[in-house]
């Protein structure tokens, strides 16, 4: 197996871990998210909360290694676009870390005499973890996975084509329902978030197909970034021109 090949196992597993690290992280936190007052206030589950935190450090390095591992083949085909890719990760990782902050701090007022400011605060860091699920996961990944990363697939045909306008199309849904959302004050109850929920499916399918086909099939070894003259990274990818012979 190639170095590329390995590089495109290594990105599906990568992916795959992020969906696995995101979704049970998240359920792990939702009693929390839903009665912060009441979680502090009463007997609490500090050891779901802290193991939704160490998932959800892994879903940081997850994210990161997905940009890191394909960085050295997608730069062939685009440099900037890579790097772009490459930190709109960076941008989603730290509202995540950010989020991550929120939710032990509310295990630590738990931990402490429960009253009315602590109350106050469990929900003020409630709804900070809130805006960095928006913020991240529900817009810089329009941007990063959606857009950037369904464009450089699509031109280097590492994937299907087909494939690639999930991320095309459900990149710019991602962002503007995120928007419209934001504009709303992010609240609950607003019936923006169901329609989020339902603008996010392209793109939830266009990332589990990137796990699902890189862990289990790799890269298509026809992508003209592939070929023999372009595996050292950084080379670019067409004919090789002649050099002259000296006089």
């Amino acid at each position: 197996m190639s170095l590329d090949q390995k590089r495109a196992r290594a990105f599906g597993i990568l992916y795959l871990l992020t969906f696995v690290t995101s979704i049970v992280g998240l359920l792990l936190y939702e009693t929390v998210l839903q009665h912060p007052t009441s979680y502090i206030a009463g007997a609490g589950h500090d050891t779901q909360v802290l193991l939704g935190a160490l998932l959800e450090l892994l879903l940081i390095i997850a994210n990161i290694g997905t940009a890191v591992v394909i960085f050295p083949i997608l730069r062939r085909q685009n440099e900037e676009l890579s790097l772009g890719y490459v930190t709109a990760r960076l941008f989603e990782s730290t509202f995540i870390l950010v989020g991550i902050v929120a939710m032990v701090a509310i295990v630590t007022l738990r931990q402490q005499v429960a009253g009315a400011d602590e109350g106050t605060l469990a929900y003020t860091l409630a709804g900070i973890k809130d805006w960095t699920f928006l913020l991240g996961p529900g817009w810089v990944v329009g941007w990063g996975n959606g857009l950037l990363l369904g464009y450089l697939m699509y031109r280097s045909e590492l994937v299907p084509r087909q494939a690639c306008w999930l991320g095309l199309i459900g990149g710019p849904l991602l962002i503007v329902s995120g928007t419209a959302v934001m504009f709303t004050g992010n609240d609950p109850s607003s019936g923006l978030h169901a329609l989020q929920s339902v603008m996010t499916i392209p793109e939830i399918l266009w990332e589990l197909f990137l796990g699902i086909y890189c862990t289990f099939r790799g890269f298509r070894p026809s992508s003209p970034i592939l070929r023999e003259d372009a595996r050292k990274d950084g080379l670019p990818t067409g004919p090789v021109p002649a050099v002259p012979a000296p006089a």
